[in-house]
């Protein structure tokens, strides 16, 4: 299988880290966002949406990242993506909060414009669009925080997709000015999915811009 992705994308280091977890190999292709590569009509003709990752396992396009995790954790039992109707519905119950809530609102924007903006010359961060998703991530994180004092992973006591899913917008929390010290049991949880080696070898060699 191959995938098509931009190695610092926060998107892009979840599908290849789900991927290190369960022992898939994945051939990475690399679709450099900073020249426009997503763009260019042999990639369009892949994925016509322009953006990434993109997995393709023959003759198989599949695009947007939680679809493709859930892919590649269907392909054989593992305790990521449970045989369980309630755990799965928990998981991407956690997963659709990521993308309507936690990622949209609150962590990207904060991504944009401070660090994307700066990355490829698009000028200052908009204050008010940034004290806006400040006040999104507060929001956001005390409902993680208050969760995550009640167990140890987004879905119970085990590690699941939902870990890596939530995880992802947070990839570049520092540079991005997200307070995740104010969330102490959030910070922990963090901790322990970015220590894992899998997240280790997913980590792009110069993570200096997002997408």
């Amino acid at each position: 299988m191959k995938l098509y992705g931009f190695a610092p994308s926060p998107r892009t280091w979840v599908v290849r880290a789900v991927a290190a977890q369960l022992g898939i190999p994945l051939a990475l292709d690399i679709v450099d966002l900073t020249k426009g590569a997503q763009r260019a009509p042999d990639y369009l003709a892949i994925n016509p949406t322009g953006r990434t990752p993109t997995l393709v396992d023959g003759d198989f396009a599949l695009w947007e990242t939680t679809a493709i995790i859930q892919y590649l954790a269907g392909r054989k039992p593992n305790a990521l993506w449970p045989d369980d109707l309630r755990i799965r519905a928990d998981i991407m119950r956690w997963q659709s909060w990521t993308l309507s809530h936690w990622e949209k609102d609150s962590c990207v924007p904060l991504v944009f414009e401070r660090l994307v903006k700066q990355v490829v010359g698009l000028g200052p961060p908009d204050e008010a669009a940034v004290a806006r998703a400040l006040d999104n991530f507060a929001r956001d994180a005390r409902v993680l925080n208050a969760h995550l004092g009640r167990q140890r992973y987004i879905v119970g006591d085990a590690l699941t997709l939902a870990d890596f899913s939530v995880a992802g917008p947070l990839v570049y929390f520092e540079p991005a000015g997200m307070p995740l010290a104010d969330y102490p049991k959030l910070a922990d949880w963090f901790g322990r999915v970015t220590a894992l080696p899998c997240w280790k070898d997913a980590a792009p060699q110069r993570a200096s811009a997002a997408a």
